[in-house]
């Protein structure tokens, strides 16, 4: 755990105690990601309110859950999966948010719920190391299960989330408008094809060294990790065709102890200013309808939301109820 500005005993405390009158904690998978999350939200805000700004993480469903079932929360907003958040609201793990103070008008209704609101969107594209691949590029989903025409390994998100099963079915010529409900026994079938060659991630950053040092030139991945190598100079092939967006969301547990900052703190983290200032510094898309308008042009035409023409959007609400039956066939395909 990282202090961020406040001396480690202080933050230790915070952390403790539920952070106080004084502060609050805020929970996310840390790496570049919560990096950004602080520079364009957390330190803000504490700018502006007084309230201090914890870091804890990374972000743990079973953590969470057993928090409120044992009724000493310590986390007052945590980002995870949207898909989890529409999971976790239905079992009661959540707090409904105040949209008296957080404002929704302008928020992508896509990533809008009762007890979540979009913190970012993302999507899975295709990547692959050119250096690797002097004589033809990939070009599309199917490529990633073309071991003859592109040898050597690939690399997946290990966990069970939107993104590899849709690719696989994707791959294997299932049209966008039938990928649901997901057809497993078809899209296990097509990652038999490569399980021997694939290499899983399960961070980001661990996605980034696999891609960078050629260890699995070619895979699916975060589209905000490629533009963050690329930004460090990597030669780094990404095709957008067939990206297939998700969403991470910002919530808070049941029984947060400082509840009224942390709707404060979303309000402020979902703002037009905050949400162009966290999308350029990572790469991925503002769920805020009015942040690109603030944005440089640049950068943002290297967003998934300038990419909706060859775009595919995972369906939450469906992962969200099947969350659990998809996991468990996912750990045991892994497992065999």
């Amino acid at each position: 755990m990282k202090g961020y500005g406040l001396t480690a005993a202080v933050a230790l405390a915070l952390v403790a105690t539920g952070a106080g009158a004084q502060g609050m904690v805020f929970t996310s998978w840390g790496g570049t990601t919560q990096d950004a999350q602080t520079k364009a939200w957390a330190t803000p805000f504490t700018e502006a309110t007084g309230i201090a700004v914890v870091q804890d993480g990374p972000t743990d469903y079973g953590k969470l859950r057993a928090m409120v079932e044992a009724g000493r929360v310590t986390w007052d907003v945590v980002d995870v999966e949207y898909d989890y958040a529409l999971q976790a609201c239905g079992q009661g793990l959540l707090e409904p948010l105040d949209f008296s103070v957080i404002d929704r008008r302008d928020l992508d209704p896509r990533f809008v719920s009762d007890c979540a609101v979009g913190s970012f969107y993302f999507s899975f594209v295709l990547g692959y190391n050119p250096a690797n691949f002097p004589d033809a590029r990939p070009a599309s989903l199917a490529d990633l299960f073309d071991t003859e025409r592109f040898p050597g390994k690939r690399t997946f998100y290990q966990w069970a989330a939107p993104g590899v099963i849709e690719a696989a079915l994707l791959a294997d010529g299932v049209a966008p408008d039938d990928l649901y409900p997901l057809d497993l026994d078809r899209a296990f079938a097509k990652l038999d094809t490569i399980k021997d060659e694939i290499i899983w991630w399960s961070g980001g950053a661990q996605s980034q060294q696999l891609l960078a040092s050629g260890e699995a030139p070619i895979g699916l991945f975060w589209n905000g990790r490629l533009a963050a190598i690329q930004a460090d100079g990597l030669d780094v092939g990404i095709v957008w065709e067939q990206n297939i967006t998700a969403a991470d969301a910002l919530v808070v547990p049941k029984g947060a102890p400082n509840r009224e900052a942390a709707m404060q703190f979303i309000a402020h983290a979902t703002s037009p200013e905050a949400q162009a200032e966290f999308a350029a510094l990572t790469g991925y898309a503002p769920i805020n309808l009015r942040s690109p308008d603030l944005m440089d042009p640049a950068i943002r035409a290297t967003l998934p939301d300038m990419q909706t023409a060859m775009q595919i959007n995972a369906d939450l609400a469906y992962w969200g109820e099947h969350r659990d039956e998809i996991a468990a066939r996912w750990y045991a395909w892994q497992a065999e």
